[in-house]
């Protein structure tokens, strides 16, 4: 009985090669919702031209929007932010700076409340407005004591907006919004910069609860100014870190881990250069696999890297941030760890029998 129960086992566990131990890759896997793609050259050749066709269109939108705000921008004055108004043939309505002391400190300070006081114009509510629609309503308001008053208004000191840019940048802190558009990379860039450890691709601007994603990679390294939007007040800047931008690589290959890209980008090649290589004595080099997960489904990519000619292809096929790269066991190796284990449950068995048998024994002794 105990031999006929080895047979079975015996027959079960070598019937399949399901039994080895680790993960395993077939095609036969596809579903309607994960479908196994081959890895050739058009396909590398469509994802390239809609990658570019997808950017082209994003970055015509971005740039005619970017536009049309630096076009209308104008700064609008509010509290404690400084004036500087002077009337021209009427000394005494201009507040002297003095040898020692700047206009924002002899300037006109706009209180809480949106307000100045002048003389001859009274309060004069100035928040919201700007600077020629100030100067403007001075002028109406002291034309009535003075004839033909003429008026120059200027922002001696701009204190009351300002943009917050934190995360991986040198001195992260608040950078003022002036009269001069302020832009994304002028922002980071007056705050020393970003650091070795940041990830461009992914900077983020929030702007009343609305987060927008920003590539500051593509206008440092492209002059793509079309993601470098324009500031407002209150916007927080976030330059993440790189930590997300890495690739898994799994299975027969000398060093499994993961890796972090360089500026967002590797290559299927790449990664598995990384990794120390294929394994040369456990590996089939004829099953590499991609593992990519999207909001919509799940893709898996499959090369075949027995010939010459698919290095070139892993060398081309771009890895996206987070993709799983896993090189399957060779049949040979896999039989190997299916007999190894074979041997070990035998060896288990078999004790087992032999404990059961020796206790048996013992019962009909007593």
């Amino acid at each position: 009985m105990k031999n006929k129960s080895f047979a079975l086992i015996l027959i079960l566990i070598l019937s399949s090669c399901s039994w080895a131990p680790g993960m395993q890759m077939d095609e036969s896997l596809s579903t309607p919702n994960i479908v196994i793609m081959p890895i050739t050259a058009d396909l590398i050749y469509d994802q390239e031209l809609i990658g570019r066709r997808e950017a082209s269109n994003v970055s015509a939108q971005l740039l005619a929007k970017r536009n049309k705000v630096k076009r209308d921008f104008q700064y609008l004055i509010g509290p404690r932010d400084v004036l500087s108004i002077t009337v021209w043939d009427h000394p005494e309505l201009t507040i002297p700076a003095g040898e020692f002391r700047g206009a924002d400190i002899a300037g006109h300070l706009v209180a809480e409340d949106g307000t100045i006081f002048y003389p001859y114009a009274g309060l004069v509510k100035v928040s919201g407005l700007s600077v020629a629609e100030i100067r403007q309503v001075l002028t109406n308001r002291i034309a009535r004591t003075i004839a033909k008053p003429q008026l120059d208004v200027r922002v001696a000191s701009f204190r009351s907006q300002k943009a917050y840019v934190v995360g991986e940048v040198a001195e992260p802190g608040l950078v003022p919004i002036t009269d001069v558009p302020l832009t994304v990379v002028d922002a980071v860039n007056l705050v020393g910069g970003v650091t070795p450890e940041s990830d461009l691709l992914n900077v983020t601007v929030s702007r009343n609860g609305k987060v927008t994603y920003i590539n500051l990679l593509a206008t440092y390294e492209k002059g793509d100014i079309s993601h470098d939007m324009i500031l407002q007040d209150g916007d927080i800047i976030q330059v993440p870190d790189r930590n997300l931008q890495k690739v898994f690589v799994l299975g027969e290959v000398t060093r499994p881990s993961s890796y972090l890209m360089h500026k967002g980008r590797m290559s299927l090649a790449e990664a598995i250069g990384d990794a120390g290589g294929v394994d040369q004595r456990s590996s089939n080099p004829a099953r590499v696999f991609v593992l990519r997960g999207t909001k919509q489904s799940a893709e898996i990519y499959h090369l075949n890297s027995e010939s010459p000619e698919a290095l070139i292809l892993g060398d081309k096929f771009k890895l996206m941030p987070r993709d799983i790269v896993y090189v399957d066991t060779a049949e040979v190796v896999r039989w190997s760890r299916v007999i190894e284990n074979l041997v070990g449950t035998t060896e288990l068995l078999r004790n087992l029998s032999e404990i059961g048998v020796q206790s048996f024994d013992l019962t009909l002794t007593k």
